[in-house]
């Protein structure tokens, strides 16, 4: 019996293992393989995410900067560290960048669906600060390193930041793009340079709910309501606040900036016509001054709001007889109480220039020139005076051969104050006493002019060198004039940060230059 058992247990456990090998055997549905396909409605490079009809484009570039004579990533030589001209002044600054932007396309009953984004990641050297006794400290670019950390040595920082971030659809764009008063160049006429005068900026884009109408013939119009905050704030200046020169975020001799909160956005509209042979583009923009209390507690009171405004032309002619490719671009601004739609973001220290340089003024230590655009100025008591500025820039470029390319570019921007401001700043005698400077200039000061207005004049050459596609070197150099108003000597409180003393210094124009070189794989 146990053997008539173990035979038929036997048995089915060969019949059992059979089947199963058979099963295995026979052939099973291979689940569909979802292929990347390439997607030709938008231009080269994008391709549908596989399972869904968005079509998508990845992009970008990496670029290695070295500037000479400066603390700063070509923005401008001209406060600070960089204005100083002494040993806290950098030889070079180096900076090494990823950018990443993805692009995402989807065909709607609507119109199509569009969103951007655009982030960098980068590596930029920094520069040290005096602490006043004798020692530094390293203060890397989105890092905090506190002063009793000065002999711990330098520490380097990478830092992440978002240019780009919109959605488009059915004529409207909501989020972080370039302003719409801004010209298709942006900062740039002709120039990697970004700190000129003279128009719009934002190349790092602005938040905006914009809608844009289409007329066909190439000519459209945008009307857009984006933020003022960060880019578009130039100052409202407290000049009965004392000053603290040299504290961090203070350059201003005047006052103090005393913004309250954001009540209002910026309000633009811009009117484009794009042809074959280049572009016209008229901006508009209307800009809130929403000042805080002229003292500590809303008991001082405040000055009413202020608005300003601006507007700019723009020109770009392509195509003109000195070679294939050849571009003249142009533009001419006008602002009052709205500073940075001249003064862009970028540019240099962006209306807060403090230049030193050599004297020959028996007594004096050194010379200094000021250079102060905000907004607007007010006392205790009063109302918003508005700063006005006009400025243009605009640079020609020529196409050697399809691998070399040269431009010349410029800028020029003037800043003019009020009468009423200019008694504010300089006192009833206009020699500075009596006015808000007497809250920083010292004792054995002597002003033969006292005036706030300045100018700022720049001019540079570009060459770039493409040797193969997408992989450009290019050189860079800039010069710019600071062309102030003041006149005399004044006792300077000095700056521990940059090593400059307490001394008499000279007030005169100053000069700066700085040299680009940009190595760019885009991709």
């Amino acid at each position: 019996m146990k053997i008539s058992n173990s035979f038929i247990l036997g048995s089915v456990a060969v019949l059992v293992a059979a089947g199963g090998a058979k099963a295995a055997d026979l052939p099973v549905k291979a689940k569909a393989i979802e292929y990347v396909k390439v997607c030709s409605l938008y231009g080269p490079g994008f391709y549908y995410i596989p399972g869904t009809d968005t079509c998508i484009k990845l992009g970008g570039y990496l670029r290695v900067d070295v500037l000479a004579n400066s603390n700063v990533d070509n923005t401008g030589n001209t406060s600070g560290a960089a204005g100083a001209r002494n040993r806290f002044t950098n030889g070079y600054t180096w900076r090494s960048r990823e950018d990443l932007n993805i692009d995402t396309r989807t065909a709607t009953e609507y119109g199509v669906v569009r969103t951007f984004f655009d982030a960098t990641f980068n590596w930029t050297s920094d520069s040290y600060a005096g602490q006043g006794n004798g020692a530094t400290v390293y203060s890397p670019i989105g890092t905090v390193q506190a002063p009793n950390n000065a002999n711990t040595g330098a520490v380097a920082a990478g830092t992440v930041g978002v240019y780009y971030a919109f959605i488009q659809f059915a004529g409207f764009t909501i989020g972080k793009a370039v302003s719409q008063f801004s010209a298709p160049w942006t900062a740039y006429p002709g120039n990697n340079f970004d700190g000129l005068v003279g128009g719009g900026g934002t190349i790092t884009g602005v938040n905006q709910f914009t809608y844009t109408a289409e007329f066909g013939n190439g000519v459209s119009l945008s009307l857009s309501a984006q933020d003022q905050t960060a880019y578009y704030q130039a100052g409202v200046v407290n000049l009965g606040a004392p000053v603290n020169f040299g504290v961090p975020g203070n350059t201003n001799v005047f006052g103090i900036g005393d913004y309250a909160g954001t009540i209002a956005p910026d309000f633009v509209a811009m009117l484009r016509v794009d042809q074959a042979w280049g572009l016209f583009q008229a901006s508009f923009a209307a800009h809130d001054n929403h000042a805080a209390y002229y003292g500590g507690t809303e008991l001082t009171g405040h000055p009413d709001d202020k608005w300003g405004w601006a507007g700019q032309l723009a020109l770009s002619i392509k195509n003109i007889p000195t070679g294939p490719g050849d571009t003249i671009n142009l533009q001419g601004v006008y602002t009052d109480g709205a500073t940075r739609y001249n003064i862009q973001d970028l540019a240099g220290s962006a209306g807060q220039n403090t230049i030193f340089g050599s004297t020959g003024v028996p007594g004096a230590y050194q010379s200094i020139g000021f250079g102060i655009a905000p907004d607007t100025v007010f006392v205790t008591g009063g109302q918003q005076q508005t700063i006005k500025t006009w400025g243009f820039r605009g640079a020609y470029v020529h196409n050697w051969n399809p691998n070399w390319n040269t431009s010349i570019y410029g800028a020029y921007a003037g800043v003019r104050y009020t009468d009423t401001a200019k008694g504010y700043i300089c006192g009833p005698a206009g020699n500075g006493v009596g006015g808000s400077l007497s809250n920083f200039f010292g004792a054995g000061s002597a002003l033969t002019a006292c005036n706030p207005d300045y100018n700022i004049a720049q001019l540079g050459t570009q060459t770039q060198w493409t040797p193969v596609k997408n992989l450009t070197f290019s050189a860079d150099f800039t010069y710019t004039h600071l062309d102030q108003k003041m006149a005399g000597t004044i006792a300077f409180p000095g700056s521990p940060a940059i090593g400059k003393p307490g001394a008499i210094y000279e007030l005169k124009d100053q000069n700066t230059v700085l040299l680009l070189l940009r190595a760019q794989r885009n991709w």
